[in-house]
């Protein structure tokens, strides 16, 4: 199916939709026939710009394929962790048929991101990356992907759908149904922008998980140096190298957060912490809910130093600690 084909099919998906996209709390209100025409036309361009980098990837060694897509002239490549893991190199597929083949650099396997970078220089198409923390529940999306698999009689099939939900450790939910094959490749917002990497299919079919390309960003050195570290979960809270400071959050007070119970021999036992204590900030970063707290640590690695500002027994103190891995703090995370 050329691109071209696919406009009747969206402008039917959109008139179709109408109806209940209306009664959501929209970026883009959609209440009449010119608003649906107006969006169609918004997703034919973000196709048509994106569709040239959304590539297939393909192992001989592994038999298995996922997606990708290119965000560089010079062939820098982002896609899931567990689409390359233990690969070296691989074959990159585009939608015309052509072939290329690609180095594996890094990965951080528990964002479920990775890099690899086409061997031939170039130029390649690519498409520009955005910031998916600028992301709301609500805001329409386009994900692309080479579902089941490259298949040369279409193009990679265009699914459009909303923001469903958002994960503080940097992984977005959508509609967009996706299925095998779909892995790695893009998710865009209405502006044509990378905004996350396709990771996991939800049990329901409108539950679909992406990692946000502003996980890439916080490991891009190791990423593209070459490093590989962590460990894939489908509970991303679960995994255990996430780093922790070494507390359980008992609820959220005005100006923070109250300490539960703290583990002994953690990061926080050691700084002085205590059950009862508020946290207020993260090196200068205010936290005033359990979902801030996680945010900000989903930007750091086990071993980074912090400084937190917090209260103890009504008497402010700063310390500075380095985070610990989940698995190092609390039993059973191995």
């Amino acid at each position: 199916m050329r691109v071209a084909s696919i406009r009747p099919a969206i402008a039917g998906f959109l008139a179709f939709s109408g109806s209940f996209l209306a009664e959501l709390d929209a970026q883009i209100p959609v209440e009449s026939l010119k608003q649906l025409r107006v969006l169609e036309g918004q997703v034919m361009d973000v196709v048509e710009a994106a569709l040239p980098a959304t590539i297939s990837l393909f192992s001989e060694k592994s038999e298995s394929s996922g997606s990708g897509v290119i965000i560089s002239r010079d062939g820098l490549i982002l896609t899931a962790g567990h689409v390359v893991e233990g690969l070296e190199d691989i074959t990159v597929v585009f939608p015309d048929g052509k072939q290329a083949r690609a180095d594996v650099l890094g990965a951080n396997l528990s964002k479920d991101s990775a890099m690899a970078k086409l061997q031939k220089p170039g130029p390649w198409p690519f498409v520009e990356m955005g910031d998916s923390k600028s992301v709301a529940v609500g805001d329409f999306v386009v994900a692309l992907g080479h579902a089941g698999g490259y298949d040369p009689l279409r193009t990679p099939p265009v699914r459009f759908g909303r923001v469903v939900g958002i994960n503080p450790l940097g992984f977005i939910g959508t509609d967009c149904t996706l299925i095998g094959g779909d892995s790695g490749g893009p998710l865009f917002d209405m502006e044509g922008k990378l905004i996350g990497i396709h990771s996991s299919i939800g049990a329901s079919l409108m539950s679909n998980n992406h990692t946000g390309v502003n996980n890439f960003k916080a490991d891009w050195v190791r990423l593209e140096k070459g490093d590989t570290w962590g460990k894939l979960t489908m509970n991303p809270l679960k995994n255990p190298d996430r780093p922790v400071i070494g507390f359980d959050v008992s609820g959220a007070v005005l100006g923070g957060v109250r300490l539960g119970k703290v583990f002994a021999d953690s990061p926080a036992a050691v700084a002085g912490m205590r059950t009862g204590d508020v946290l207020k900030a993260i090196d200068g970063k205010s936290v005033s809910s359990l979902r801030e707290l996680q945010g900000i640590l989903a930007e750091r690695e086990p071993g980074d130093e912090v400084e937190l500002t917090f209260s103890h027994r009504g008497e402010p103190r700063t310390r500075k600690l380095k985070l610990a891995r989940l698995a190092d703090v609390v039993p059973n995370q191995q």
